[in-house]
């Protein structure tokens, strides 16, 4: 079997390490979606001695089957479907919205939670790097993805842990560059490639967020 993180954190800090080696334009900002890949992106930011944020991004659930992701909403409004399976499913319009508009709810609540009302940083001209603790379909990715270009930035990196392969080659073509550590055939679930993959609660994503507040002021002074 190929080797495992031990955890998040590990996880992070080699990714910074190969980020290290990238020529990233400045100023870096890590955008990291909760919960899982706040841990990832705190010791990304560590790495690199760049800001770090969150970005919400979430899946939007079939009727009856929460785990199949149809498509997924994140910050700004932005919405993705997976088109053919929608069309599969034989979903309405009106079915749709309405899934998404719950999922939009939870949105709301983390991003109260977890800014406490802090506007999101412009992001224009910046190199943002994104970061999840690993990615399945990749479907929260896409929204996300789409959320960040909005916003204007230079390049955006999509950085994560471990990918399945089919989601890697879908989601490589709508960034500007891609790296995953571990692309495992067969893939199974992201969970399966750490040693140590505990849900992260609410106080420890705010904690790594109060953490990552010294490279925020570092980065203003420069």
């Amino acid at each position: 079997m190929m080797r495992r993180f031990r955890n998040r954190l590990e996880a992070g800090r080699l990714l910074g390490e190969r980020l290290r080696q990238e020529s990233l334009r400045r100023p870096v900002w890590v955008l990291a979606v909760p919960r899982g890949g706040v841990e990832v992106g705190y010791a990304i930011a560590r790495a690199l001695q760049a800001p770090m944020e969150v970005i919400i991004a979430r899946k939007i659930g079939a009727p009856g089957n929460p785990e199949l992701g149809i498509g997924a909403v994140s910050y700004g409004g932005t919405i993705v479907w997976n088109e053919p399976l929608v069309r599969a499913l034989g979903l309405s319009e009106a079915q749709l919205r309405r899934l998404a508009d719950d999922e939009y709810l939870e949105l709301r609540r983390r991003e109260h939670v977890y800014r406490r009302n802090r506007p999101m940083p412009s992001l224009k001209g910046t190199t943002v790097i994104l970061t999840d603790d690993g990615l399945a379909t990749g479907i929260t990715a896409r929204a996300a993805i789409e959320a960040i270009r909005a916003m204007n930035p230079a390049e955006i990196v999509l950085a994560v842990p471990v990918c399945a392969p089919e989601s890697a080659e879908e989601i490589r073509p709508l960034v500007d560059r891609m790296i995953c550590l571990l692309t495992p055939s067969p893939f199974y679930a992201v969970g399966m490639w750490y040693q140590e993959f505990p849900q992260l609660m609410d106080d420890e994503v705010l904690a790594y967020l109060e953490a990552a507040q010294g490279n925020i002021n570092r980065q203003a002074r420069e």
